[in-house]
């Protein structure tokens, strides 16, 4: 019993002098880092104009890398699925030897009155599962966050990243968006809603003392991990 509770000691402290692998919070390990800078045009000879300057008659709206875009973050997701499932299956089998190597004139046999020759074998199977499932989700999620063009794709489309941070009352919340939008579907205020991004990566998170409150304590987490049952 002592040797059980010294191995128990021992993992315990092994586990407790392991390193603490940390994710990193956020998008930031996804996320591009630089802004990759927009093949420079060639100038006209004689312009009055250089290619760094806006321009006269374009409007506000992002279109090279650099510039800032809002996004209108408006994610409303539903889904259901119910399953039902009963099966079941009989089987009945009975058997008899009236000639078998001279098995049915065995005196043994004959002289017993519990031995019925046509009916020997005889068995009965019955299987049968009844199975039902249900599953549901519901998520909303709305917000607005700013985002940097960080490269202009070959076909004009543009890449975007922005991140925000807030702090209330020692709980810090996260907001990350990534994706792909089209300068068409940019509006003349120079936002975009988040449905029309492509490939969109959007993170919504936290930590502090409410994020801490709603997992389970270590202990129950090693508990949990090593319980085989």
């Amino acid at each position: 019993m002592y040797k059980y509770i010294i191995v128990f000691c021992v993992f315990a402290l092994a586990c407790g002098c392991a390193p603490k692998h940390e994710p990193q919070w956020g998008p930031e390990a996804n996320a591009p880092q630089k802004v990759v800078p927009q093949k420079p045009q060639r100038a006209s000879q004689g312009s009055l104009w250089n290619t760094g300057e806006a321009n006269l008659f374009s409007d506000n709206k992002a279109q090279a890398p650099g510039d800032i875009v809002t996004v209108s973050i408006s994610e409303q997701a539903q889904a259901s699925k119910d399953a039902t499932t009963d099966t079941g299956r009989t089987s009945s089998v009975d058997a008899g030897i009236n000639n078998l190597f001279g098995i049915p004139n065995s005196q043994a046999l004959l002289s017993n009155p519990n031995v019925d020759l046509k009916n020997l074998v005889g068995a009965n199977f019955n299987n049968s599962f009844v199975g039902s499932g249900e599953t549901s989700r519901n998520a909303n999620l709305s917000a607005t966050i700013a985002t940097q063009v960080i490269e202009q794709l070959p076909n004009g489309n543009l890449r975007i990243f922005g991140r925000k941070r807030v702090m209330v009352n020692n709980e810090e919340e996260f907001i990350g968006l990534s994706g792909i939008v089209r300068p068409e579907d940019i509006s003349a205020q120079n936002v975009v809603d988040s449905s029309y991004v492509l490939d969109a990566e959007i993170t919504y998170t936290g930590r502090g003392a409410i994020s801490d409150k709603q997992k389970p304590g270590w202990l129950m987490r090693l508990i949990d991990n090593v319980w085989p049952f």
